[in-house]
């Protein structure tokens, strides 16, 4: 899937790498290992792979929204090499955070830090698709397949960085413990691996037509249905 005109999966291949460290976690958390620095430093792995993740997304995201709002300058600067780069850096950004706060054992600063770097994406990814949406009634080089597979993508990933990460950004804020927002949060943040493979099958081109063409589908069917049942009573004496 990577070309040198297409490099969004660059971003979608980290994003997956990403979610089987979450996964290998979740394996190691189930196990409970003898050793509770084991534990200690498997959790700040996966700290790192869940921080990774958003950044990926707002990489989609960002991708998808030059397409559509500065096509020129996309088609002239997007390279591999670029996309490589980005995401040398993003790997970077969670292992320089841990680093710098791994002497750091003051547990509520060091949390509050990592729910502003985790919500600095939230507006970010409003941005970009409001932008893409006032940019694509402009648009005339695009074809409305893609619009509408851009548009679903930015959507799909504004709303699992809201119903899934936003949660636990929310109990990183909160100083005072709640044992049911806690629970329900870290229950979304877990799911966030499961919503991303919605992500992988919405880049693929045409998925957003066959979606919504089976959606029509239905549609008619239910009203086929319906009309052959009224008919039916019509028919009764």
């Amino acid at each position: 899937m990577v070309r040198s005109d297409h490099v969004a999966p660059i971003y979608v291949i980290n994003l997956l790498i990403s979610d089987l460290i979450q996964l290998c976690y979740m394996i190691i958390q189930v196990a409970k290992p003898d050793y509770w620095n084991i534990e200690e430093i498997s959790y700040d792995i996966y700290l790192s792979a869940v921080f990774a993740s958003v950044y990926f997304m707002v990489c989609v995201a960002l991708e998808r929204y030059l397409v559509i709002a500065h096509p020129l300058w996309y088609r002239y600067r997007r390279t591999i090499k670029t996309s490589v780069v980005v995401c040398v850096l993003v790997w970077t950004l969670p292992l320089a955070y841990f680093l710098t706060l791994y002497f750091w054992h003051v547990y509520v600063p060091r949390r509050i830090i990592f729910a502003i770097v985790l919500l600095l994406p939230f507006p970010l990814l409003i941005f970009f698709l409001v932008g893409t949406l006032r940019a694509l009634s402009a648009s005339i080089s695009v074809h409305s397949g893609e619009k509408r597979q851009i548009v679903g993508i930015l959507v799909l990933v504004l709303l699992i960085y809201t119903v899934l990460f936003l949660p636990q950004i929310i109990v990183f804020f909160v100083l005072r413990y709640d044992t049911t927002l806690s629970t329900l949060s870290v229950l979304f943040l877990k799911l966030s691996p499961l919503a991303d493979l919605v992500l992988y099958v919405f880049m693929r081109k045409g998925a957003t037509d066959k979606l919504l063409a089976s959606v029509c589908c239905c549609r008619i069917d239910s009203k086929d249905i319906s009309s052959f049942f009224s008919k039916y009573r019509g028919q009764q004496p």
